[in-house]
């Protein structure tokens, strides 16, 4: 039995890093293809655009890996029905049941490639690959408002009118309040770099204070600011939130929580995180019912074509839920876990009916 399991395994896995090199070389045709429209801005030639693609890849992988897993094992199951070799493992005494658990230890192995690069790789490859096009443009890395970037410190306010790629601040503005809410200063900086642990070096600094009495205008070269904001909570402006880590996601979701600003989209991006490795999972239990359906003329093509279909409603419903649940403020854990739990339900019942034909 150990030796159908094996052969079974290594069908799935040539099948799926077949489907996913495919992939990846379309989404990196097509990205290059996108990049070539801002060639020549600033000092972005093609030799950073290709870096740039080069540099996406791993989040690809992560982002294709359950639509890859789950078309290579349909596609490796068809091609083993097609040539009766799932009526022979059936025969030799191989059960639904251990079949299930074959395809599940394959899909184990991809589950923890997917954890390794959306943990590990995909987030420090993306932050490099939008700095280094973002310093070629001569960009910034956020101004979400025509009035700069605003982040919220505890009692203070912080409008920087520029964040660059190397997190340096340009145009600063620091508003601190009382525990009345009543306006104590107002802070213009030209610039401000980061102190570790926990300062900026505030250069060129003009400081209105405002009391009781009346309210003064101070001057300084350079003030230290402390401050829970750090470079890395900077960085998530960088990178979406489906590309981050668990550990940046759950560090910037605490900086909100903590300074009362809505956690809703961070929320669901963390639990998506969590429970998309175990999406692959069941991907690969939607992917065994194929092995036991009926083969007929051109068989084979369709369940491919299913399976691309599934993958792409999977992918499509992923990304679905997650902006409703942003809008609507579902629960943030049951808006990442709906389609994982949808597609579940579905394997479930393509199960049945293959095990009752």
């Amino acid at each position: 039995m150990k030796i159908l399991r094996r052969y079974l395994a290594r069908e799935i896995y040539s099948a799926t890093a077949l489907v996913l090199f495919a992939f990846l070389g379309l989404f990196a045709f097509f990205d290059l293809i996108h990049e070539l429209g801002d060639i020549g801005k600033g000092e972005y030639k093609l030799q950073h655009a290709a870096m740039f693609v080069l540099l996406s890849i791993p989040g690809r992988i992560y982002e294709l890996m359950p639509i890859a897993a789950l078309i290579g094992a349909v596609y490796a199951l068809a091609l083993l029905a097609a040539h009766s070799e799932v009526t022979v493992m059936r025969a030799s005494g191989m059960s639904t049941f251990q079949a299930l658990g074959a395809v599940m230890s394959a899909g184990l192995v991809f589950a923890g490639i997917t954890f390794l690069f959306g943990e590990l790789i995909a987030p420090p490859a993306e932050r490099a690959a939008q700095s280094l096009r973002l310093k070629a443009i001569s960009s910034v890395i956020a101004q979400e408002f025509r009035s700069g970037l605003w982040v919220r410190d505890a009692s203070t306010f912080l409008n920087v009118r520029e964040v660059k790629p190397d997190a340096r601040l340009v145009g600063v503005k620091l508003y601190e309040f009382d525990d009345q809410y009543r306006l104590r200063s107002v802070s213009f900086a030209e610039q401000g770099e980061y102190q570790p642990p926990n300062r900026w070096k505030l250069t060129g600094v003009v400081r209105t204070v405002f009391a009781e009495t009346g309210s003064r205008i101070e001057k300084a070269q350079e003030v230290m600011w402390s401050s829970a904001l750090n470079p890395d909570i900077l960085g998530v402006l960088l990178v979406q939130p489906d590309k981050m880590s668990v550990a940046t996601l759950y560090q910037y979701v605490r900086h909100l929580a903590d300074n009362r600003q809505s956690t809703s989209r961070y929320d669901i991006a963390l639990w998506k995180k969590i429970v998309y490795p175990l999406a692959v999972l069941v991907m690969m239990a939607l992917a065994l019912p194929f092995a036991y359906m009926q083969t007929r003329s051109g068989g084979v093509s369709f369940k491919i074509f299913a399976g691309i279909m599934l993958g792409l409603v999977f992918h499509l419903l992923n990304s679905l839920f997650a902006h409703l649940g942003a809008i609507n403020t579902w629960h943030a854990f049951l808006s990442a876990v709906t389609p994982s739990l949808l597609f579940l339900a579905l394997a479930g019942i393509m199960q049945w009916r293959a095990a009752r034909a």
